[in-house]
């Protein structure tokens, strides 16, 4: 990914909508943000294209890309939590395989590159 992440809009915008019951007023800017954070999160540009379509499906995009950044941030801490524990205690294979078992399950590439980086990092370790 050539840009730097931004998710605070994205962030903001769910705040905004999901939490503080604020319609979501599909303007071009929004449909930019969300179409970009889509692709970001790892859906396809047909899905997100196709949820741009309808406020109803705008807002379930609006929800889907907030879980997908909300989780994958929350199972990457606490794996790479899990991992310092392990190579603290001199437990490469179980450090190893807390970024394995992120790498299995995780959809949103920035958190999956974060995993491989750190698994890489780890297999160069003697």
């Amino acid at each position: 990914m050539a840009d730097e992440l931004d998710w605070d809009p994205i962030r903001t915008l769910a705040r905004r909508v999901l939490r503080d019951g604020e319609p979501l007023a599909l303007t071009a800017e929004v449909r930019d943000l969300l179409a970009r954070t889509a692709r970001e999160v790892g859906l396809s540009q047909a899905d997100a294209t196709s949820a741009l379509a309808s406020d109803t499906s705008a807002l379930e995009l609006l929800r889907e890309c907030s879980r997908r950044i909300s989780e994958g941030s929350s199972r990457m801490v606490n794996a790479l939590h899990r991992m310092y524990q392990h190579k603290r205690a001199g437990d490469l294979d179980s450090a190893r395989q807390e970024m394995r078992d992120v790498l299995a399950v995780e959809g949103v590439p920035h958190y999956r590159a974060v995993a491989q980086g750190q698994l890489n990092l780890l297999d160069d370790e003697p």
